[in-house]
């Protein structure tokens, strides 16, 4: 039998580059660790590209969508048309991540996998058409594991168009009316802990809204509860076609050698159950923000995540990993173009 393709492995770190890089940044003109942060995600970078000079020049940003069943238990502020239609502006060039790629001369992927708008076709986007939505998964599986399957070949399919024009740096976003009720069910299963601990307003939601989604939330998890000690179970059960879209490209970007950015809450709820299904795909995961959604939190902890921002952000698109762009790339510039104290003539501080 054959091994799945997300199990197959990841692409090393060029541990000889990375303590080179290290070295280097001893050397720079500046006190050591002054750029703290920054100086760590350099060596990450040169040790995932296998050069001392790392760069991510070449940006592709993939927005995954697709409609939840879920919606009809009433845990979200705004309607499923607003899936099919913000479809229609991110590729019409209105909305926030369309606006942040054309800032950063980032291709955009927009990939709808199934939504619940009848009879679309846009321009410009990938329609997949893998169901009108997930089914509601308080009253049953979310997808079946055909879905499931495709929506993570989707995921890698992504990465393997942002490989074949020499992309640097891979973003994964996500849009889907309900998907914060999927990622807090998933991230509850896989964390084992109580769906309040991890159910926030999303889109939204005032306080009785928040507690009737942690409720759904916790009588799915109960519906399901024979099949979630399986990571890819939990996700075809519990998740979006989105999220496992993610899930797909997180694995393949570490194996075709891609430094993946995450989003947000629903994001890292994908990159967990990426490494969960693959734990080597950790090391090519930079994380951008710490976002307002209360799980976001717990997640980025249970995979020992240090964001690079903190801004409050709650919008998904990715946006947040798009915020972090510009940052990563000085990181980069930090590290290539400082003097170093032979270099500059600079006094060292003495052995």
């Amino acid at each position: 039998m054959n091994t799945p393709w997300w199990l197959n492995p990841c692409k090393p770190v060029d541990s000889d580059m990375q303590a080179a890089a290290v070295e280097r940044q001893q050397q720079l003109t500046k006190p050591a660790g002054a750029l703290g942060q920054l100086e760590a995600l350099a060596v990450q970078l040169a040790g995932l590209q296998g050069r001392l000079k790392p760069r991510v020049d070449q940006l592709w940003i993939a927005i995954f969508a697709g409609d939840h069943g879920v919606v009809a238990e009433g845990v979200s502020a705004y309607p499923q048309a607003v899936t099919g239609q913000m479809l229609h502006n991110f590729v019409s060039g209105g909305a926030a991540i369309s606006v942040l790629a054309r800032q950063l001369g980032a291709q955009l992927d927009v990939v709808d996998l199934g939504t619940v708008t009848p009879m679309l076709e846009l321009a410009g986007v990938r329609h997949l058409q893998l169901g009108a939505g997930t089914a509601n998964f308080a009253t049953g599986p979310a997808m079946s594991d055909s879905q499931g399957l495709k929506a993570l070949q989707a995921g890698r399919d992504s990465v393997l168009r942002a490989q074949a024009v020499g992309s640097e740096l891979f973003i994964g976003g996500e849009m889907g009316i309900g998907n914060t009720a999927s990622a807090s069910a998933v991230a509850s299963a896989l964390l084992d802990c109580p769906a309040s601990q991890l159910t926030g307003p999303g889109t939204g939601l005032d306080a009785a809204g928040v507690s009737h989604k942690a409720q759904v939330i916790d009588r799915a998890l109960a519906l399901h509860a024979g099949h979630l000690d399986d990571p890819l179970q939990t996700l075809f059960r519990l998740g979006g076609f989105e999220i496992a879209a993610l899930v797909g490209a997180y694995v393949a970007c570490a194996q075709e050698g891609i430094v993946a950015v995450v989003d947000g809450f629903i994001c890292t709820v994908a990159a967990m159950v990426a490494v969960r299904l693959n734990p080597e795909c950790r090391q090519w995961l930079v994380f951008s923000h710490r976002g307002a959604e209360q799980g976001h939190r717990h997640v980025l902890e249970s995979l020992q995540a240090e964001p690079l921002l903190e801004l409050g952000l709650r919008l998904g698109e990715g946006s947040g990993a798009a915020l972090a762009v510009p940052l990563i790339r000085l990181a980069c510039d930090l590290h290539g173009q400082m003097a170093t104290f032979a270099e500059a003539s600079v006094a060292d501080r003495p052995a």
